[in-house]
Parts: C-alpha cells; structure tokens; sequence
C-alpha cells in the first residue's frame, strides 16, 4: 500500500511527464494499493476547476483507500511541525505533516514531489515510497 500526495495526481492529471508520476502509473499498472488521506482528497478536488473533470476525479478517488485522520493524527501532526521547528526547519505548509502524520501511523510509505517531506523522513520516520528500477 503507498499513500499517494496530491503534488502527485496533480502532475498526473496534467499527464505530466516525471519520475513521481512514472511512479504512480507503474502502481496503478501493478494493481497495487493506492491510498489517500482527506486532505489529499479536498487538495485535489478543490483546484479543480472544470466541473466535469472534478465529477470523475471525486468518482475515481471514491475508489482508493481512505486513509482515516483521527483527533491523535493532528496532534501528531502538530508534533511534527514543532519538533522541526525546533530543529530549524519550518515546513511550508502544515497540511504536509498532517499527510505525513497520517503515513506514520498507518506504516505506509508516501509517493510525493514536495521538498516539505525531505526533513519529515530524516528525522521523525516518514518512509518514502521509491520505486524499484
């Protein structure tokens, strides 16, 4: 199972060509389970635009693993941002610890294209998702 960030879909969906969607279509070839957290779920559907498109994304995602988000996974959340914080590192945006935080807790490595996850790997245990050759 890989929890799969919406700097992902977005690149997917806008069938860019890059190693982290070469990643996530080489998952959806295999079968493997591919999972999101809700706020992977509002990131995507909210920058969509074409009412349409969002019809069949919000169908396509009512498909994948729903990864739950519990009052204990945006304290975790919370921990991570401070621990690193004080570490020196400011993570840009608080939603990636919440993605993060959500990861952790269920032991599923995350598929992403976002430098805010570098410093979460290194040091609180975020295991990152990294396709065999």
């Amino acid at each position: 199972m890989v929890l799969v960030d919406s700097t992902v879909w977005i690149d997917f969906f806008s069938a860019r060509q890059a190693p982290h969607v070469q990643a996530l279509e080489m998952l959806i070839e295999e079968r493997n389970d591919i999972c999101i957290c809700g706020v992977v779920l509002t990131e995507v559907l909210q920058g969509l635009q074409n009412d349409i498109e969002y019809k069949k994304t919000k169908e396509l995602f009512h498909n994948l693993i729903l990864l739950p988000m519990s009052h204990q996974t945006f304290i975790h959340s919370a921990e991570i941002y401070r621990f690193l914080r004080k570490k020196g590192v400011t993570i840009r945006n608080s939603v990636d610890c919440m993605i993060a935080a959500v990861a952790i807790e269920n032991k599923v490595p995350l598929l992403h294209n976002d430098k805010d996850f570098i410093p979460i790997e290194k040091h609180c245990g975020l295991k990152i998702y990294r396709p065999k050759r």
